[in-house]
């Protein structure tokens, strides 16, 4: 089942071959797997979707990235961060409503950062689930520290000193959703367009995310019902029970957030 997300969209124009432009209207996921029915559930939001898309044209000479996300996984932003610096070509990010979570560490990437008078770019700290006893909990913490310093150095990096690191930690701690203007004057965008972004389109995909969280927290509770029901099964059932029905499928593919948030939050 293929999530049904408006998703990286890659776009060459016939009238100029050697600039590539994209579009990340979605959350980065990761690839999922079906347990019941086997077999990879394939994301087009992946850092290897994404790579295996930018192969296919390796003489641009500029990248024009349009990102409207509230974020998704970690790894996969990495991944799909470093790609974007490793490339040669000139790159140019537009944040067309929002860049939240990882998808800001994504625009960081672009060697020019536009944002739109109304657009606006989430940033927290790294966000997991845990699950084990009480030693699985603080090494959770401890991993989420260290992955904090590196995720504090991108942006550090591209302030250009514009922002310390005391005042980026704070902004970090409270969850903050920057405005264009506050992201100019820390470095994290070096031109404001007086063209707003498209508030249906944005309002349309903070819907689509909410949306897939809620199907997620159903998915995930109903699963954890289901391996609950197997448990007792094993521990006696009588013979010729039916097994635990398989839980009804989320909207979308069950995803990894290491950063994920909601943007009213």
């Amino acid at each position: 089942m293929k999530p049904e997300l408006m998703k990286w969209d890659f776009q060459q124009k016939q009238d100029a071959p050697e600039v590539l432009e994209l579009y990340l209207y979605s959350e980065v996921a990761p690839d999922g797997y079906d347990f019941w029915d086997g077999g990879k559930i394939e994301s087009e939001t992946s850092q290897n979707y994404f790579r295996d898309r930018l192969a296919e044209y390796p003489d641009v000479k500029e990248i024009v990235l349009y990102i409207n996300s509230c974020g998704g996984s970690v790894r996969e932003g990495y991944g799909i961060y470093a790609q974007l610096k490793r490339h040669p070509a000139k790159k140019t990010v537009y944040v067309d409503g929002f860049a939240n979570s990882i998808a800001s560490i994504i625009a960081m990437a672009g060697d020019h950062i536009v944002m739109c008078v109304n657009s606006m770019m989430g940033v927290h700290n790294v966000m997991d689930y845990c699950f084990g006893n009480s030693a699985d909990h603080r090494k959770c913490a401890d991993d989420l520290d260290r992955i904090m310093e590196g995720n504090r150095q991108i942006y550090l990096s591209r302030s250009g000193g514009r922002i310390t690191p005391g005042q980026l930690a704070a902004l970090l701690d409270a969850e903050t959703m920057l405005t264009a203007e506050e992201c100019l004057s820390y470095g994290f965008c070096d031109e404001i367009t007086g063209t707003a972004s498209e508030p249906g389109k944005a309002a349309e995909m903070v819907q689509r995310m909410n949306r897939s969280l809620a199907a997620q927290a159903r998915y995930f509770t109903a699963l954890r019902q289901s391996l609950r029901a197997a448990v007792d099964a094993a521990k006696g059932t009588p013979e010729g029970t039916p097994p635990p029905a398989k839980p009804p499928q989320p909207e979308n593919q069950p995803m990894q957030f290491l950063m994920a948030m909601n943007a009213g939050k």
